[in-house]
C-alpha cells in the first residue's frame, strides 16, 4: 500500500531523511518511531504530499505521490498532532465540508456525521463553534474527518494527544478493527506502550536513517533485549 524508495529530504545542507526505504502492506498497523528531530514529521509530510522529496519516491497503492498526487491523496487521510480547524464553523458544518470535498452522497454523509458525533460524545456540542472546543474535542473532530470518507490508508501523527482515557480506548479499537478490515495505518508516536500494544510492525529511525524494523520479536532479536519496547528503543537510539 505504501512504498517508500530511497526517500531523501534536505533542508539546505541538513539531511532530514536519508535514503529511506520502507514498504507498508495492506492491513498493517505500522508504528513509526524515533527520538526528537529523527525525521518522523518530515517523513509524514512527504507521505501526505505536504513536502516534496529531494530524491526518491513515494507510492500510495501504486500511485506516485508526485506524479499522481490527486489519486494518491484520495486514498489516504491524515490525523496531525495539532488539530488545525476552521474555528468559525461548527463540528457539523466542518464535517459536511469534508464530505463535500470527497464528493460523498449528501444523505449518506449526513447519517455518518451524526453517527460519528454520537460515537465520540460530541452530540451536545455539534452546533457550537469549533473555537469554543477544548484541544481534545478538536482532536475528535479531526479524527472523524479522517475516517468519514473511509480511506484505504490513515496516516497518524501522535493520535492520542489531548484525548481522555475513554476516547483513547475508542481510537485504539478503531485502529485495530480498521487494520483487521484491510485498512493500512501508518502511525508516528512517542508513546512506546501504544506502539507495542497495537502495532503489527515497528520502524525506528534516528537522524533521518532507518535503525531497525520488524515485529516486537524481531526487534528483540536485533537489540539483544528480551524486554519491553522502551528498553529496545533506548538501546537502538
Amino acid at each position: 500500500m505504501i512504498q517508500i524508495s530511497n526517500l531523501t529530504k534536505k533542508f539546505g545542507s541538513k539531511v532530514a531523511i536519508n535514503k529511506l526505504n520502507l514498504e507498508v502492506k495492506k492491513g498493517e498497523l505500522f508504528g513509526f518511531l524515533g527520538p526528537n528531530a529523527a525525521g518522523k514529521t518530515t517523513t509524514i509530510k512527504l507521505l501526505t504530499g505536504l513536502l516534496r522529496p529531494t530524491e526518491g519516491s513515494i507510492k500510495i497503492s501504486g500511485y506516485d505521490m508526485q506524479k499522481d498526487y490527486v489519486k494518491a491523496k484520495g486514498l489516504l487521510s491524515y490525523i496531525p498532532d495539532t488539530p488545525y480547524l476552521y474555528e468559525k464553523l461548527t463540528a457539523r458544518e466542518f464535517l459536511r465540508f469534508i464530505c463535500e470535498i470527497y464528493l460523498l452522497d449528501g444523505k449518506e454523509s449526513q447519517k455518518k456525521i451524526e453517527e460519528y458525533i454520537e460515537f465520540f460524545s460530541l452530540k451536545e456540542y455539534g452546533n457550537a463553534l469549533i473555537e469554543e472546543y477544548s484541544h481534545g474535542m478538536r482532536q475528535k473532530v479531526v479524527i472523524i474527518a479522517a475516517l468519514i470518507h473511509n480511506p484505504d490508508i490513515i496516516i497518524v501523527d501522535e493520535p492520542m494527544v489531548g484525548l481522555d482515557p475513554k476516547t483513547t480506548k475508542l481510537v485504539k479499537d478503531i485502529f485495530k478493527s480498521s487494520s483487521k478490515n484491510g485498512k493500512t495505518i501508518f502511525m508516528s508516536t512517542h508513546t512506546l506502550s501504544l506502539a507495542e500494544e497495537i502495532c503489527n510492525r515497528i520502524c525506528i529511525i534516528d537522524n533521518g536513517n532507518l535503525i531497525a524494523i520488524g515485529t516486537m520479536e524481531e526487534l528483540r532479536k536485533k537489540s539483544g533485549i528480551d524486554g519491553r519496547l522502551e528498553e529496545i528503543f533506548l538501546k537502538l537510539t
